[in-house]
């Protein structure tokens, strides 16, 4: 800031009555600039759960159809969230390789708050990472995403006993594993499906995400991914 500029300053204040030291005046007003553009960031246009679900729809059918247009991926958005984030959706999914979720939806930076964990599974760190992007900044919509063939459900399936803590995720699975053992069909692919609907069991659990369940500002949904076709399908 100039000499003029501090001194015509320090005389509006003075003409309030207001003394205060001039470094204290630059500093607050060389503050106020900087907390401007992060109050225009803290505005970005609202969606219901199941406006918000129905963008994940859109942005994976795009996928699929090899018509994906890769929005908020350029440098203005980068600038756009840089201050604040704003994410539409929470995600809990597989940490996989397979299944990036901002490319399988379509979507692009500050879009999805993305949690991902072998088998997709609701440990107290996914879940207080739920917790705070659903009450702190407010997405409105959760989707506990499983996929076909996967190796966590598989190996808890084959009851594998395996090194270090890879055998946490195993044990966080096997109670879905339980419920479909004597289900017709596919054994994985039964547990891949019945491990979803019990991660979102979990996540119910969560007294700051049943009291916006209840009030309507969030909605939780299962999905499945198909690693052959890269479609996702609503199933819980």
């Amino acid at each position: 800031m100039n000499r003029k500029k501090q001194i015509m300053l320090r005389r509006d204040f003075l003409k309030l009555g207001v003394t205060v030291p001039l470094g204290a005046m630059v500093i607050a007003n060389e503050l106020l600039w900087q907390v401007q553009p992060v109050q225009a960031a803290e505005s970005p246009p609202s969606l219901t759960p199941d406006a918000a679900l129905q963008k994940l729809i859109e942005g994976n059918q795009r996928f699929v159809q090899h018509q994906a247009q890769y929005p908020d991926q350029t440098a203005e958005r980068l600038q756009e969230v840089a201050q604040a984030q704003h994410p539409f959706a929470t995600i809990l999914t597989c940490a996989d390789s397979r299944v990036p979720v901002e490319l399988v939806f379509d979507q692009g930076v500050g879009d999805i708050f993305d949690v991902r964990i072998a088998g997709n599974i609701a440990t107290p760190e996914a879940r207080g990472s739920i917790e705070y992007a659903a009450t702190l900044l407010g997405t409105p919509l959760l989707m506990v995403l499983g996929h076909e063939r996967c190796g966590a459900v598989t190996a808890a399936v084959q009851n594998e006993k395996l090194l270090g803590d890879i055998s946490t995720f195993v044990k966080a699975i096997k109670p879905a594993v339980e419920r479909v053992k004597d289900q017709p069909g596919d054994a994985v692919e039964n547990a891949v499906i019945a491990n979803v609907q019990y991660q979102i069991e979990q996540l119910q659990r969560s007294q700051l995400l049943t009291e916006r369940l209840n009030s309507g500002q969030l909605k939780i949904v299962g999905g499945r991914y198909d690693l052959d076709t890269g479609r996702v399908t609503i199933i819980a």
